[in-house]
């Protein structure tokens, strides 16, 4: 009886040793099985994690994009500033003469030193103040211009000015009654041509030797070019070697204007109302028209007796000495007064003659 018991014993311990055994085998296969899923995933996510993340959007990004273009648009602005401020001071410096220009800013000025009555409300004081600082900056930026402007124009007038006020020297006591003649270098006394084959050459206008010679016992006689001294003087050398001129002016002895340059006969110190201009070209060179003899353009011409022609009414004019030399020359109404002057006079000898006839016959 108790082998029996023995045996059943040892072959339940056998079972359940193989029972143990083969939970072990199931549960090994189990977890091997589930391994590769374990790492499949790792690795999965091991890939995943080795690419680099997209940046997060910081919330800084949308005030620089908004900080931009508020840059760009100061920026714009103040080339808009920058541009019309300087077009409307070409604009002045163009239309409006600096005196012009300091009238009209007054009302700027009064603005930017605005002062409120005691009397005045807190609100318009106030309105005030901001206004006359509102005010300021430009009344200072005009301020600005205008004294650059006169640096620049105090500059300028160095170019475009006469050298001096008083070109001649004082004219001499026992000479005051005597007449100004000035004269155009020229196409009135001589012409100027060049060619390639021989470059510059000068010639003397017919009948100039006898023209000065004559009109030196009558007159102060002035020559008056637009050209530079380094031309006018060795030509006037040339041109007068008796010295009947007297003086010479040049460029830097005109007054600059238009892009032209004009002779400004009120600068001659001499008494306009006996002084005569004679030129080519008188009434587009000359700043005083009335004082103007114009004469024909010389081109070479060797039938051309204008000079002479002209004697005779300059000499008139210096032996009856008027009062006004202006109002004799505007009675020829820019004509040429060479011609008129002949026919006048052939008109006063033919009434002259009448007139001594008309004698005779009462006489009898």
């Amino acid at each position: 009886m108790s082998s029996i018991v023995l045996r059943s014993r040892v072959i339940s311990n056998h079972c359940s040793s193989n029972i143990i055994y083969r939970r072990g085998l199931c549960s090994g296969v189990v977890s091997s099985s589930s391994n590769p899923s374990k790492e499949t995933l790792i690795s999965s996510q091991s890939i995943l994690s080795d690419q680099s993340p997209p940046p997060p959007v910081s919330p800084e990004t949308a005030p620089e994009v908004s900080g931009g273009k508020a840059l760009t648009f100061l920026k714009y602005g103040l080339i808009a500033a920058v541009t019309g401020t300087t077009g409307y001071a070409g604009y002045l410096s163009y239309k409006c003469s600096c005196e012009e220009v300091d009238h009209k800013a007054k009302a700027l000025r009064a603005a930017a030193s605005y002062t409120p009555s005691e009397d005045a409300s807190a609100i318009n004081k106030y309105r005030g103040l901001l206004y006359s600082a509102a005010m300021t900056v430009p009344a200072k930026a005009l301020e600005s211009y205008l004294d650059l402007r006169r640096l620049v124009e105090e500059h300028l007038l160095e170019y475009t000015e006469p050298t001096s006020d008083k070109l001649l020297p004082d004219l001499h006591p026992l000479e005051q009654h005597v007449f100004t003649l000035v004269l155009d270098l020229n196409e009135t006394l001589l012409f100027t041509d060049w060619k390639r084959e021989r470059g510059w050459r000068t010639f003397k206008r017919p009948g100039v030797d006898a023209f000065l010679e004559h009109l030196a016992k009558f007159y102060e006689i002035v020559v008056y070019s637009d050209q530079m001294n380094m031309y006018v003087d060795p030509v006037c050398e040339r041109l007068d070697a008796n010295h009947y001129i007297r003086y010479r002016l040049s460029r830097g002895d005109t007054k600059y204007q238009d892009g032209k340059h004009y002779r400004d006969l009120s600068k001659l110190n001499r008494d306009p109302a006996k002084i005569l201009y004679v030129s080519a070209h008188a009434f587009d060179s000359s700043l005083q028209p009335e004082n103007c003899v114009p004469i024909k353009p010389y081109k070479l011409e060797t039938d051309d007796t204008s000079l002479l022609d002209l004697i005779p009414f300059l000499e008139y004019i210096a032996r009856n000495s008027p009062a006004d030399i202006r109002q004799v020359l505007q009675s020829y109404e820019r004509k040429d007064i060479a011609k008129e002057f002949l026919e006048r006079s052939k008109e006063y000898q033919r009434r002259k003659q009448e007139q001594k006839q008309q004698g005779r016959i009462w006489r009898r």
